[in-house]
């Protein structure tokens, strides 16, 4: 247990100073070593903790007041702000790549999924935490539907919001993409999300750091592997910044 805490806090540690300085993110020699840490941090991980041990999960008394608002609070694209005019109305959720049946899903049949409830805590690298409970189906169960193929070895996640004019993305591998509580959220404290924290569906990943918790999820895609997709690194702040991959907490 302390050596994950411990890990948790380098992670977060790194973000921050990373966030903080951009040119030593930018130094191959710093790049390098993170880079070469994360395999590590994977490997590590997976050999101390069971990959299908649940994050803590929390009771309503144990809800935070404020629930702060983390990545892009808003897309404000055209395409997006006339889907928030519409209330989603129009917005489908494509699954596809690597799977036998792709799936296009509006918000109601989505909403109509076996769904998950959780009060869980936020962990964002910046060093804050928060406590909230999210609604929505378990990824897994979309996957199924779609039918994964044997190829598959991750699922890369496309989202709404931009960042230097392409979506932002991110990526599991299948063992954290079919985790129980690894979910399509609509909800959050009971009522739809709001646009500031990812409507209409965010990703809810609850071992994870909060950059991993995708926002305004557009489309899934099943990967044999995450290297030839953008910067190779498997996100968009992985790419960017040097940030771990893994990011478990």
């Amino acid at each position: 247990m302390t050596l994950v805490i411990t890990r948790r806090a380098l992670v977060a540690g790194a973000g921050l100073t990373l966030a903080g300085c951009d040119k030593l993110g930018n130094v191959p020699a710093v790049q390098r070593v993170l880079a070469g840490a994360e395999p590590l941090h994977r490997k590590l991980q997976r050999s101390v903790a069971s990959p299908y041990a649940l994050a803590p999960e929390y009771t309503r008394a144990d809800m935070s007041p404020v629930f702060r608002v983390n990545g892009t609070a808003n897309p404000n694209t055209p395409a997006y702000n006339a889907m928030v005019a519409n209330r989603f109305a129009d917005w489908r959720l494509e699954v596809g790549g690597l799977v036998a049946r792709p799936l296009r899903l509006s918000l109601d049949q989505l909403r109509a999924m076996p769904a998950r409830t959780q009060i869980t805590r936020h962990d964002c690298v910046e060093g804050w935490s928060a406590i909230g409970q999210w609604h929505g189906p378990m990824l897994g169960t979309l996957l199924h539907a779609a039918g994964v193929r044997a190829a598959a070895r991750y699922v890369v996640l496309t989202c709404a919001d931009l960042f230097g004019g392409q979506p932002y993305y991110e990526s599991l591998d299948l063992i954290d993409a079919f985790h129980p509580q690894t979910i399509l959220a609509w909800a959050m404290n009971g009522h739809p999300l709001a646009v500031e924290h990812g409507a209409p569906v965010r990703l809810r990943v609850e071992r994870k750091l909060g950059y991993k918790h995708a926002k305004y999820v557009m489309r899934i895609d099943a990967v044999a592997d995450y290297a030839s997709v953008r910067g190779g690194k498997g996100g968009y702040w992985e790419d960017s910044t040097g940030y771990d991959w893994y990011a478990g907490i």
